[in-house]
């Protein structure tokens, strides 16, 4: 027993004393500066979407991840294994330490995993609530309450971030980079985590979080950044002549789509939805954010269960259907019912540039069939639409951040889910997303999530707009930076430099 102690004790110095050279070697390189319009919002991870922000910003990892190419793969787990419909066997990768030093254990993550479902009702939608029993110390057994085909895909999800308990009670992570100091909506501060292999080859970093990308991209050209993360298209052209500025671009999962308020009086009507369906020009939407294709439907065109049908523009059809809904061209050209103008209101938020660029242009394609459309920005979009005060939100959202198409269907669409923003409820959706369950076939599931998408086209509580691309700008110093995985993994263990 003493010689354990010993062998503990002296095994601990050696930590303590590795994150104080790293700490050193750290602080005498001038910080990496990053600029994002987007921040977490909070280092508790069990609130909101801090879990995802957490790992975006390099903090936190998750048990499985999507990898460069697109694949699921392990991060902190090596491998799962099914006992029987609901129970499964998690074996964890050994030497795994969060940045106090603390081991990455079963025991740890057990304990933060319950505090992810206690308190995020995002982390149920997939199997439901789950408990967590202790095999070993790197062997986790997982109950879940509905069946999971892939519990890979589970654990990959954004709202599972890995995390253990620290001396003080606070969350502690096992990302590259830990948290130094935070300050809401202004700056993160970031240290090499001293117990991630390669620590002592990274310098600390600042992400700032900007209020708008056009002030973001001033201050790329002024040298105040070394990456700036989301840049709006139209400053692009620009950029590439600047030769201190390598400016990239990306395909990224993400889908810009339209919320359509299915709980508002003129949108409760299907003809209406259709019809603004029918308006959109998607291809003007593309040519005005510089980039991307024409969205098919809920995903980006490079995943199997991509639906593959063009989604039509045609006015003549949208204009047929406004009238057999009643709401009739006036002398003036827009659209009236029984004396009440059709005005609709429309939503986005700054944090997404392109959102904010693709909405005069949806306000003017309305126009062309005579749908008035008042449009608003606003900073807390989640707040506003809890709200319930809108017709449209523009929204950008990846749609399979686990390479797998179920999450956002279940999360964002089925009837009275916590994200469904569009008031949505069908039970023949609903019918279709509730097979993803009991099946594991990888072509089966590809096939109910095309058969989902084919009972959105008819339902029409949201219109896929545009699959973009994205730009980040690099300083000389971050100029071999990769962008991938959408901002997922902004800030990464090989960031470039």
């Amino acid at each position: 027993m003493k010689m354990s102690f010993r062998k503990t004790l002296i095994s601990r110095i050696a930590l303590t004393t590795i994150g104080m050279v790293i700490a050193a070697n750290a602080w005498a390189v001038e910080p990496i500066e990053i600029g994002q319009t987007f921040m977490t919002r909070g280092i508790e991870p069990t609130k909101g979407s801090n879990g995802w922000a957490l790992v975006s910003h390099g903090v936190g990892e998750n048990l499985f991840t999507v990898d460069a190419a697109g694949s699921l793969v392990p991060q902190l787990a090596t491998g799962a294994k099914r006992l029987d419909d609901l129970t499964w066997e998690i074996t964890l990768a050994s030497g795994r330490i969060f940045s106090d030093g603390s081991p990455v254990t079963a025991k740890a993550l057990a304990s933060g995993f319950e505090s992810v479902f206690a308190n995020n009702k995002a982390a149920l939608v997939t199997g439901g609530e789950l408990t967590f029993e202790v095999v070993s110390d790197l062997a986790l057994k997982v109950t879940t309450e509905k069946p999971v085909p892939r519990i890979q895909a589970l654990f990959a999800e954004w709202p599972l971030i890995a995390f253990g308990s620290g001396k003080d009670g606070k969350a502690v992570f096992s990302g590259p980079y830990s948290v130094e100091s935070f300050k809401a909506d202004s700056v993160l501060k970031l240290v090499p985590n001293a117990y991630y292999e390669g620590a002592e080859d990274r310098a600390s970093v600042n992400i700032r979080k900007f209020g708008d990308a056009q002030a973001m991209t001033l201050a790329l050209e002024s040298g105040e950044l070394d990456l700036a993360f989301g840049l709006p298209s139209e400053v692009v052209a620009r950029l590439k002549t600047n030769p201190d500025v390598t400016v990239k671009s990306f395909p990224v999962g993400y889908q810009y789509f339209a919320w359509l308020n299915t709980s508002r009086s003129a949108l409760s009507d299907k003809l209406v939805r259709k019809a603004l369906d029918l308006a959109f020009d998607r291809e003007e939407l593309v040519v005005a954010i510089n980039g991307g294709l024409p969205a098919t439907g809920a995903y980006a065109p490079y995943f199997p269960f991509a639906s593959k049908e063009v989604r039509l523009t045609n006015l003549d059809k949208a204009a047929a259907l406004l009238d057999k809904a009643g709401w009739m061209k006036g002398d003036d050209g827009m659209r009236a019912r029984n004396g009440k103008p059709l005005t609709l209101l429309a939503l986005t938020y700054p944090q997404r540039p392109d959102l904010v660029t693709m909405l005069p242009v949806v306000k003017a394609e309305l126009a062309r069939v005579g749908i008035a459309v008042e449009t608003k920005i606003v900073d807390n979009i989640m707040q506003a639409l809890a709200g319930g005060d809108y017709d449209i939100a523009l929204w950008a959202q990846h749609t399979a951040p686990s390479g797998d198409p179920a999450f956002f269907l279940n999360s964002m669409l089925t009837t009275g889910a916590s994200m469904n923003q569009a008031h949505y409820a069908s039970k023949e959706f609903d019918a279709i997303v509730a097979k993803f369950a009991t099946t594991s076939d990888g072509a089966r599931r590809n096939e109910l999530a095309k058969q989902a998408q084919s009972q959105l086209f008819e339902d029409v509580p949201i219109s896929f707009l545009v699959s973009p691309v994205w730009y980040v700008g690099l300083s000389k110093r971050l100029e071999n930076y990769q962008p991938w995985g959408s901002d997922y993994h902004v800030l990464r263990a090989e960031i470039g430099e």
